[in-house]
Parts: structure tokens; sequence; C-alpha cells
């Protein structure tokens, strides 16, 4: 098989260059190592922002979001049992944000590219990249894992194959910096069948730490408390999980959770990782292949577009006119944009969390920050404009 350009990952980066290279009349084909009822059916958190709402739209990718999903204008910190809200569209001009799920955005993107003859194919094994340092790449895998040996020549190889696939391996270890972090806490999320408690997300710092309250249907809510990572869920009754919550959203105004029955429960650990460069030879890796934040400040999908914004522009300029200088530049633009949604993450994550191993004097210092957005119209901005997405370079 010949293509332009070959995509490993059918994650939010790879199909989004999918769709943005066949805009730009450049061939594809992603290959996935899931099956496609898995990718569809994997349940994620998805805000999205302000520009990936207007690019779907721009993709003709946007009528069932603009349906089903939830646009909110601002969100809600809550701590010492008082809440504030933050009016994200009257702080960034008008900008909103999308509540609407990963796999719902998926499952668009992968009808959308089906339907006008893309291909991608599901449940491969095998997936090896070779040849990235001249001119004729190519990825040899293997159809429903054990098929027959099958090679994809190509121009350029895209890994958009999250942490664990070969993407970023490829790249000699000699010539790659990882940076990582690892918090102390995580996250144990339940979706619940109930009505919505409240009409924006809340993120929460108190009692014994935080708490989200999200949503994903009128009928169906998706919320967090913080959690040792190592815990079993096991010791997590439903009883206790609702405990917890009452306790980290409590409000001394007469409001009140409601509760429904846990469909869905799980417990997930933090991490922050950057791989440098983003690029080898004819190799470009996107998404969480080389990033990953943590879930608090609601980057990771929005980072992943952002990569592939930025490499479809190259790739476009290099078939258009021939010009290489963007993609000689792609890894050094988008880490650029990386490592501030990096810094926001961690700033909302270490800003919201309870960590055991700060010391008073930093867990007040937290505290102060919570209410300096409350009182300064300027530390309110810096975080609205983080939130909704900031403007590219």
């Amino acid at each position: 098989m010949r293509v332009q350009v070959g995509i490993i990952g059918a994650g939010p980066a790879g199909l989004f260059l999918a769709h943005l290279l066949h805009r730009a009349g450049i061939g594809a084909v992603v290959l996935e190592s899931r099956s496609r009822h898995e990718v569809e059916e994997t349940v994620r958190a998805g805000v999205l922002e302000h520009w990936v709402v207007e690019l779907m739209q721009q993709l003709g990718l946007g009528e069932r979001m603009l349906r089903e999903g939830h646009v909110h204008d601002g969100i809600t910190l809550q701590w010492n049992r008082a809440r504030h809200h933050l009016d994200i569209a009257g702080l960034t001009g008008g900008k909103r944000i999308m509540v609407y799920p990963q796999q719902e955005v998926l499952k668009d993107l992968i009808a959308h590219r089906l339907a006008h003859g893309g291909e991608i194919i599901f449940e491969v094994g095998g997936t090896s990249i070779r040849g990235i340092d001249g001119d004729h790449p190519a990825i040899d895998f293997r159809r429903d894992g054990n098929g027959p040996a099958e090679t994809i020549e190509c121009d350029y190889v895209v890994g958009a194959d999250g942490f664990h696939g070969p993407g970023r391996q490829t790249i000699p270890a000699a010539r790659r910096s990882e940076y990582h972090k690892v918090y102390p806490f995580g996250w144990l999320g339940i979706l619940a069948r109930a009505p919505r408690s409240w009409h924006e997300l809340i993120y929460t710092h108190q009692q014994d730490g935080f708490a989200l309250l999200s949503t994903r249907s009128p009928e169906l809510q998706r919320m967090y408390i913080q959690c040792d990572p190592n815990d079993d869920i096991a010791n997590w009754s439903d009883g206790r999980i609702w405990e917890q919550f009452h306790a980290r959203l409590g409000t001394d105004d007469g409001w009140s959770l409601t509760e429904g029955p846990i469909v869905q429960k799980g417990i997930i650990p933090l991490r922050s990782f950057v791989c440098e460069p983003m690029q080898f030879g004819r190799l470009y890796i996107a998404g969480d292949a080389a990033h990953i934040v943590p879930p608090t400040g609601a980057k990771g999908l929005n980072l992943a577009v952002a990569d592939v914004v930025v490499l479809a522009r190259a790739l476009a300029e290099r078939y258009r006119a021939g010009r290489v200088d963007l993609l000689e530049r792609y890894s050094a633009v988008c880490l650029r944009r990386v490592w501030k949604a990096e810094r926001f993450s961690w700033y909302m994550t270490t800003m919201l969390h309870r960590n055991e191993n700060e010391s008073d004097f930093e867990q007040r210092i937290h505290f102060a920050d919570l209410d300096l957005v409350r009182t300064s119209r300027a530390s309110a901005v810096s975080l609205a404009e983080n939130y909704v997405g900031l403007p590219f370079d």
C-alpha cells in the first residue's frame, strides 16, 4: 500500500489529522490497534475549547455536537463551603467551552471519515515503523493482530498512538528527552444516573481534598473525587462515595447534591509527561504519544488537536509549495503550547488538591491562589484564557 501520510492511532490526534489532510487534498491511512467498538465506547471526559468547537463545525462535524453538547459560559470554583462563578465568556470576549464526551467526538470523526471514503484499519497488531531517517519510511502491521504481514509505504509517518505505542519509541532513546511528574493522588470517577445538580462544572477544594461535578447528559452525570491512586475500588462502596461527594461539595446556602444509581466507577492516577522533540526524520508524534496532562485543566484532547492543526498546515505547505521549513519547526511550535498547557494543568491540579507531602504553609498558599482569582480580574482573566484555549502562535 502506498499513501502520502501513514497515521498510527485512531484517537483525537490521528482522526482530526486525517480530516485536516483530506481537506488539503493529502492522502492518509489510519491504523488502530483497538476495535471500532472499543474506540467508540471507551468513556472519556470531553471539555472542548472554543476553537475546537469552531474547527469541528468547519470540518462538517458539528451537527450532533451542537445538538447534544452543552455550552458553558463559565465554571464554578469552590472552597471553604463557598462558591465563586468564573465568567469565562465575559473574561475572554465571548469564548465558551463545550461539554461533549470524547467518545462522542470520535464517533463523529470515524463516521464522517468512513462515509467520505477514508480508510481506517481497526484491530491491527505487530505495528512497527522503519526508515524514518530516509526518504521512504514504512509501517509494517498485521490485520486482526495475526494476519499476514502488510506494509504501508509513505512519505511521512505520524505516531498518534498514545504513550505505549511504537511512535515515540521509534525515536532513538539518545535523541529524545522525557520529562515526568507523578502526582501522589488520583481520581475516583463515577457515572451516575441522576439529574443535574448544578448548571456548570464545579471544581472544589475542601474537606479531604478535590472534587469535580461535571455532566454527560441531563440524565447522566460524571463526577470525581481525589483519592489514593493505589486504593482498591472495592474499598469504595456507593454509600462511602456519596458521603465524600456531599462533604466535598457541601455549602452553607441550602444547596444539595442529587444522588442516583452509580453505573460505573474506577480509579485513575494523575501524571504529567512531555517528550522532546516531537519529531525525528520523517516521523512526527502527536497527542498522548508526545505529552500527557492531568485532567484537572481539561487540556488532553484539545492539546492533541492543536498538535495536528500545526502538523496539517506544515504538510499542506510541503505538498502545495514544496516548503519544508514548517515541518522542521513542528516540534518547536507545538512544544511552546504544550508547556503552557502543562503549566496550567499543574497549576489547577496543585491548587485544587490536598497533598499530604506539602506543608501547611503550602496548602494555605493554594487557598490564597483561589482567593486571588476571586478578587483579581487579572488572575481571573489568566485562568479563563487558559481554560478556554490559548491562541496559536
